[in-house]
């Protein structure tokens, strides 16, 4: 055993009801709600970084902003107070620090702890995280009755970079997004932004106003919408109307738009593409190309870019941006050359490329010293994790705004654990036992390369509920928020009972049933 081992086991943990990993916005989010529900519980929230915002402080690249509108990517229980429909990142970190604020999370916050194991002790009943000070070395060492990982779904530490040819050869920056020099001078310069998703559409518009050109190339074409910067309806109805109505109601609109154009596309996927399109083919100068916007799959096979009034659009109008479309051949010192034999010059290569998904942080989840295979696992009702006692795994929509799904997770687990205190359980546990696993992963819904490469690090989808992932906003409240706990699947027990007489709980009402429904 290391010297450094022998530490961490003398090192007495520090002891909580309830750890959660990560001060992102599904982190505070959970803080808060539990604040508000469970306000018995010791809680505290464990942060690699060093301040609060998760992906909003670790991205800080120019005109980074929502993706979704503000008033369902807010919380439910504290609604975006501006009319600004996509934020950008430095007003969505300011509304999780005085979110946090509000319902006094930051005195909780552990900050710059990286964790790089969870055991659950069976003999214990508690989870025993280890760690070290980021800043320090020193080892951190934590233990509690359940655990919270609101991680998200993909590596902080690096961006995916897919292998170009001659990339190596290139004498000018070549950035990652997730990586952002801070000093970086773009002025004037001729910049070549690989990628087509949210972050290029995003990047192109905010770096054209003072580079001689910005090039967006994609391999193949996204669905990109544009949709109003402010929210004049809310403007007019704060005039005469209290901010809480309104913002409520914004709240209901946007969601039921958001629903329907999910729906619709799924229903109706012909018409929808044309929709799309026809306003896409109106935002272009006029005979642009459009095959750089025809995408060869239906909308929301994977997630559609949305654009605040046209500004992606203006810049092309402008002739500060353009769209091209192929595969590289090669990158020069100067340039990057096509397989159609184009180049384009290039002073500045940004690889909007996409991310690398992972899971807990990269954090070793194991029971009892043995390592759990998180991708070999289910999740119930996408919030508890197959076969892992105690322990929640909050997962925000991918076919609609994060924190939607986020909150009524955090919602759920808070309704658990007081269900869990009135009949003095100590431990829950959810057990498929009818072998429910699909090959594919809890994100098979989408066909983004960032998916498909991450497919097997992630857990399963299975064949029914509550087992398989929904993507429905209004059944997953239903079943979350007001179905029973008790669902003749989920077990519950005290640690002083041995482990064959676990208490079954009869079945009240089949979740399976109302998810029918």
């Amino acid at each position: 055993m290391s010297k450094d081992s022998k530490r961490m086991m003398t090192l007495q943990p520090l002891h909580f009801d309830v750890l959660i990993i990560g001060a992102g916005l599904s982190g505070i989010g959970a803080a808060c709600h539990l604040r508000r529900e469970c306000p018995s519980k010791k809680i505290a929230i464990l942060e690699r970084r060093s301040q609060i915002g998760g992906t909003w402080d670790l991205f800080r690249y120019p005109g980074i902003r929502s993706d979704s509108d503000m008033f369902s990517f807010g919380f439910d229980f504290r609604p975006w107070p501006g009319l600004k429909v996509l934020a950008d990142g430095p007003a969505i970190r300011q509304y999780l620090n005085d979110t946090a604020e509000e319902y006094a999370i930051s005195k909780d916050i552990h900050f710059n702890v990286e964790l790089f194991r969870a055991n659950w002790d069976n003999q214990k009943g508690l989870w025993i995280l280890e760690g070290s000070d980021t800043v320090s070395g020193e080892p951190r060492r934590y233990s509690c009755k359940f655990l919270i990982s609101c991680t998200g779904y993909y590596d902080h530490h690096r961006g995916y970079l897919p292998k170009i040819p001659g990339a190596e050869q290139f004498q000018g920056n070549y950035i990652h997004p997730q990586h952002w020099p801070e000093l970086l001078d773009y002025q004037d310069k001729k910049i070549v932004v690989i990628g087509s998703g949210a972050t290029a559409v995003t990047l192109v518009p905010a770096l054209a106003d003072r580079a001689e050109h910005v090039t967006m190339l994609q391999r193949s074409p996204s669905y990109v919408i544009s949709v109003p910067a402010f929210d004049k309806l809310s403007a007019r109805l704060l005039k005469f109307l209290p901010k809480s109505w309104v913002f409520k109601f914004a709240r209901w609109r946007n969601v039921k738009i958001q629903r329907w154009l999910f729906k619709a596309s799924k229903r109706w996927p012909r018409f929808m593409r044309n929709l799309f399109l026809k306003g896409v083919r109106k935002s272009l100068p006029k005979n642009y190309d459009m095959r750089h916007f025809t995408p060869d799959y239906n909308p929301w096979d994977q997630r559609v870019c949305a654009v605040p009034d046209d500004d992606f659009f203006k810049a092309i109008h402008a002739g500060k941006a353009s769209v091209e479309t192929g595969e590289i051949k090669t990158i020069g010192k100067t340039y990057i050359e096509l397989q159609s034999g184009q180049r384009i010059d290039a002073d500045i290569i940004i690889t909007a490329t996409g991310l690398n998904l992972q899971v807990l942080g990269g954090m070793q989840l194991c029971l009892d010293g043995e390592r759990v295979p998180i991708n070999e696992k289910l999740t119930y009702k996408a919030v508890l994790l197959e076969g892992v006692p105690n322990m929640s795994w909050v997962f925000g929509y991918t076919n609609a705004p994060w924190t939607l799904k986020a909150d009524i997770s955090a919602r759920y687990i808070c309704r658990l654990l007081r269900y869990m205190d009135k009949h003095e359980y100590d431990i829950c546990l959810a057990e498929d036992t009818e072998g429910c696993s699909e090959n594919n992963s809890v994100m098979s819904s989408l066909n983004s390369g960032y998916v498909k490469r991450g497919n097997h690090v992630l857990p399963r989808q299975g064949k029914k509920y509550p087992w398989r992932l929904l993507n429905n906003y209004e059944q997953d409240s239903k079943i979350l928020l007001h179905a029973p706990i008790e669902d003749g699947i989920l077990t519950f027990h005290t640690k002083q009972i041995p482990e064959e007489q676990t208490v079954q709980v009869s079945t009240v009402n089949k979740t399976e049933d109302m998810a029918a429904h």
